[in-house]
């Protein structure tokens, strides 16, 4: 939980820095969205905290629910929900705030798809495998179509690691991969949106006046310790350095020294918590927790990869350091539910079965 607090300050610095060229443009006071994401913080940091006392059975139960709301958020998009020029139809408009559904969507499924998993090893049991790619492969077909790639591989990546720690054997696992090179290019060339961003990644020219082409030159000049507080240029040419690009932001203004802290608090978290799930014996527990902390990582390394152009441009936040309501509240829930599930409880660990057949 310190590495999360750490996050978010850190998140809360870099907001104070990257945020006010963008209120300035919308006419509110320097320091608006730093508040408005203290305020979204405050409350993700309260729905992590009770989150974790809860029980890994009613965390499951709120989670079915809490998928089932954002499964029909989602279907709804399309009518009721609001691209904000940015040609993606991700969000409602609320007035004050925005929501995105995909965000409470990504803890929601995972929960499912592991209680879904484990019923599968059961005697007599459903065959839950199956019904679980089927309900990847919606959801994700439901994401492209807005279209959100960048949330969709989230979930076909949180999906295929909890299917293969299942016991998937590894010639499926392939498949699946393999199969993606057929659907990408069926992509690539039946949206215009996705073809842009993997032409500008396989581009060897960098435009400079591209939001790439800003992050790379702010992280060339930041160096190893910044270019020092407040003197950065990134935010007043990046549209979206608050949010996608905030470690641009961190890079130019306190250097490698930042992101290398960066990079140690989120390998702590993923590090910590797959060690822990290592010894759960309970099976729902283990897929759970996987499937969350894989989505949890992954995210911010897409992120980041995005910044130093290692990734096509994927539109997606730094778990607990971008600017964003969705993205912060969304981030308490799964991290709650992480906690939740790797609390110490009165049990064996998963040797003491291993032991145990052996006998």
């Amino acid at each position: 939980m310190t590495s999360i607090v750490l996050l978010f300050v850190i998140g809360l610095m870099l907001g104070m820095a990257a945020s006010p060229p963008l209120a300035a443009k919308n006419g509110f006071e320097p320091f608006h969205y730093v508040k408005k994401q203290a305020f979204f913080g405050g409350l993700a940091m309260v729905t992590m905290v009770v989150t974790s006392m809860m029980s890994p059975t009613l965390v499951r139960r709120l989670a079915v629910v809490g998928f089932g709301v954002s499964m029909v958020a989602l279907a709804l998009l399309p009518v009721f929900g609001t691209d904000f020029g940015k040609g993606a139809t991700r969000w409602y408009s609320l007035g004050f705030a925005s929501l995105q559904p995909s965000e409470f969507l990504k803890p929601g499924f995972v929960v499912v798809a592991a209680w879904l998993m484990a019923a599968n090893e059961e005697i007599n049991g459903p065959p839950g495998r199956r019904w679980s790619f089927l309900l990847m492969m919606t959801i994700v077909l439901m994401l492209a179509m807005q279209p959100d790639f960048g949330q969709a591989c989230l979930i076909l990546f949180g999906w295929s690691v909890m299917y293969f720690v299942s016991g998937a054997p590894m010639m499926l696992i392939g498949g699946i991969i393999l199969s993606l090179i057929p659907v990408a290019n069926f992509a690539y060339n039946n949206s215009e949106h996705f073809a842009r961003r993997i032409d500008g990644f396989l581009d060897r020219s960098v435009d400079p006046t591209t939001q790439i082409g800003y992050a790379t030159e702010a992280i060339r000049e930041g160096g190893l310790f910044g270019v020092g507080v407040g003197e950065g240029q990134v935010k007043w040419s990046l549209p979206d350095a608050h949010t996608d690009f905030i470690i641009a932001v961190a890079a130019e203004e306190y250097g490698l020294i930042l992101v290398f802290a960066i990079l140690a608090l989120y390998a702590t978290i993923v590090l910590r918590s797959f060690f822990r799930l290592m010894r759960e014996r309970d099976p729902f527990i283990r897929l759970a927790g996987t499937g969350l902390v894989a989505i949890f990582g992954v995210q911010a390394l897409i992120n980041m990869g995005v910044a130093v152009r290692l990734l096509p441009s994927k539109g997606m936040t730094l778990p607990f350091v971008s600017y964003g309501g969705s993205s912060l509240i969304a981030g308490g829930i799964a991290v709650g539910m992480i906690l939740a599930f790797t609390r110490s409880r009165p049990q064996g660990e998963i040797g003491d079965i291993l032991r145990g057949h052996g006998r």
